[in-house]
């Protein structure tokens, strides 16, 4: 007799995507089973030991400002926390959090346990089971796992990573396994095949570990964390999760390296032919890297701690597929690395993924209804990316079951909807990572205001709760108040003010001016001019340096912030624009065939997603506004 069970959602996965996915779908009351191919696996690390960066860091506190668990889960296993790019403007600062990576799996596991009406199961699901539905779609009604077992369920999630039909590659050796040598998934592949959903081979790779007992730290530069702690999430102080940080190093490659990759080139598989998947363009190997920058001297490596009880140091900077060998030349060429022992040969992964404009911008499946799609099986890369599709996939999931109308963020509400967006209406050849520049309107979506952007979000859907949503609405009235009472206090052009300016290198007033056009100026700030703030409120809270930073920002960037303002209302325009789902496109004139096809391919939900295809161009546009009016 076979297992049968019934629940109403099934999450298929347990790394970064699944772990956000279960979680938003339990905490939403829906009784969720999440599947891994191994226990050891959830909220895996395999690659890099680290949470956030440029970009990531956004999405990560933007996925605490909806609810989500990841930006929670560094602040408890981090050992070293920076800012990067403080010297350039707020839009593009981004924190970046080395893990303890044994230490955020256990962490992680152990919430996922604790959470009500969620269950964990070691399994290996190979089969979706779908019943077929009108218009020849299908319906997915649950999944059978590799033992035979039967899990009836509204809706499914397919966290699948990098684990479907993947194997692990360097030089000629090749395993059919999953990342650090867990299992692969080799069965639900073809399921989703007969299903309809074309599938595509992509790769990425990870550099060597290395002993750091063997390694010579005073040949290379010391990389200390921030002296002041920026949590991720907005739950969190800085008194809450300050500890001893422990240091990275930097080192580089030299000519040596380099003339050691160039003399195997041949051997490497990525170049010998062997791996046919599609690698990131902005995650290269070192041997990619050699090859296509001939003429730099060297690459930067980071030796990063992979956590405090273990001596493993993971090389960031020299992902590779070389053979065995070559990487032990490769490593000890380097500088403090020459006697360096490999823990963990550096491998790529190759494995099956989706193209995801087989999606709607809720990441359910266009032919296959009830059915979701969440992280690297998307065609994207990194756990930030993952973990921010899966928290989407998970409430889009539940939201189905409760009959509502799905969360979809738009390209101005946050780095998670530009994310989304560019994977369902751009091809992507490879896998995707987000970057600042992505976000047209970065300006706005910043990490210091993820939580003023998406709280509300985050508590209409239900996963923020009472309290903590009064204690914003809290800090949001402080900012808002004081923004426009400091616009309202004018000081004279007297000695005592003046004198003040001369102390700050600031030029002389003439006339009367607000406190607002004084902290508008480069070197003054809402600190700075306290002492002419006589009537100055008392700001008594948790977040007080977060408030006077909102402060700040707001009234330094007032102008440009308030053009974007004007970008963004264009843009919702377009937005609002819905294209009928069942339009015929074979009735819009003028079309160009190109076009055309794009469009009966993506299918787009508005003129302001049709727009952004390639190859729709605003002539075409224009006649799909003349065709609907």
């Amino acid at each position: 007799m076979k297992v049968e069970e019934t629940y109403d959602i099934v999450i298929v996965g347990a790394g970064h995507a699944g772990c956000e996915a279960a979680l938003a779908a339990a905490r939403l009351g829906f009784e969720t089973i999440m599947f891994t191919v191994s226990m050891d696996s959830v909220a895996l690390m395999p690659c890099n030991p680290n949470i956030g960066g440029s970009s990531k860091g956004h999405l990560v506190r933007e996925i605490d400002a909806l609810g989500g668990e990841m930006g929670k889960n560094i602040d408890k296993t981090y050992i070293q926390s920076k800012m990067l790019n403080v010297s350039k403007g707020p839009a593009v600062h981004s924190l970046r959090a080395q893990a303890d990576k044994g230490e955020y799996t256990k962490q992680m596991r152990l919430t996922l346990q604790h959470q009500e009406k969620l269950t964990l199961r070691q399994a290996e699901v190979s089969e979706l089971i779908c019943e077929p539905a009108e218009e020849g779609r299908y319906k997915v009604t649950g999944v059978k796992t590799f033992s035979g077992a039967t899990y009836h369920a509204k809706a499914v999630v397919l966290c699948t990573g990098v684990y479907l039909k993947a194997f692990c590659i360097y030089g000629d050796t090749i395993t059919h396994t999953g990342p650090n040598g867990l299992m692969s998934a080799d069965h639900l592949s073809d399921s989703m095949t007969d299903a309809g959903i074309s599938l595509r081979r992509f790769k990425t790779g990870t550099p060597p570990r290395i002993d750091g007992l063997t390694i010579d730290y005073s040949k290379m530069s010391e990389q200390k964390g921030d002296e002041h702690i920026q949590p991720f999430s907005f739950t969190n102080t800085e008194d809450d999760i300050k500890r001893d940080q422990i240091s990275c190093w930097l080192t580089y490659t030299n000519e040596e390296t380099h003339k050691i990759i160039e003399d195997n080139i041949d051997r490497s598989p990525l170049f010998s032919g062997v791996i046919k998947g599609t690698g990131p363009r902005y995650c290269p190997s070192i041997e990619d890297k050699i090859h296509k920058f001939p003429d730099k001297e060297r690459h930067q490596l980071f030796i990063e701690p992979e956590g405090e009880f273990t001596t493993e140091m993971y090389l960031d900077g020299m992902s590779s597929s070389m053979p065995e060998d070559v990487q032990y030349r490769m490593v000890h060429s380097v500088a403090g690395l020459e006697n360096a022992r490999i823990v963990r040969p550096a491998y790529a992964i190759e494995y099956d993924c989706i193209s995801a404009t087989d999606l709607k911008p809720s990441l359910e499946f266009k032919s296959v209804d009830g059915l979701f799609s969440a992280g690297q099986i998307n065609g994207s890369s990194g756990y930030e990316e993952a973990g921010a599709q899966g928290l989407i996939a998970g409430i889009n999931a539940a939201r189905l079951l409760q009959g509502k109308e799905p969360v979809v963020l738009s390209r101005s509400d946050g780095y998670i909807g530009v994310l989304i967006d560019d994977l369902v209406t751009k091809e992507t050849k490879e896998p995707y990572r987000m970057m600042t520049s992505r976000a047209e309107y970065r300006l706005l979506l910043r990490q210091d205001n993820a939580d003023l952007r998406l709280t509300d979000i985050g508590h209409e859907i239900g996963l923020i709760d009472e309290e903590r949503y009064s204690a914003f609405c809290e800090k949001r009235s402080i900012i808002e108040a004081e923004v426009e009472r400091l616009k309202n206090v004018m000081v004279g052009a007297n000695k005592k003010v003046q004198d003040f300016l001369a102390r700050h290198e600031s030029s002389p007033v003439h006339t009367a001016v607000s406190l607002a056009d004084l902290i508008r100026r480069p070197e003054l700030g809402y600190e700075a001019v306290a002492e002419l703030d006589e009537e100055r409120p008392e700001i008594i809270s948790d977040v007080r340096n977060e408030i006077v930073e909102q402060i700040d920002i707001t009234l330094k960037y007032e102008g440009y912030i308030e053009r974007q303002q004007r970008q963004v209302e264009h843009f919702l325009k377009m937005e609002k624009k819905k294209i009928p789902a069942d339009i015929d496109y074979g009735k819009v004139k003028n079309l160009r065939i190109e076009a055309r096809q794009k469009l009966e391919m993506i299918r787009p939900a508005s003129i302001g997603q049709a727009s952004r295809i390639s190859g729709v161009s605003p002539a075409d546009v224009n006649m799909i506004i003349l065709y609907l009016s």
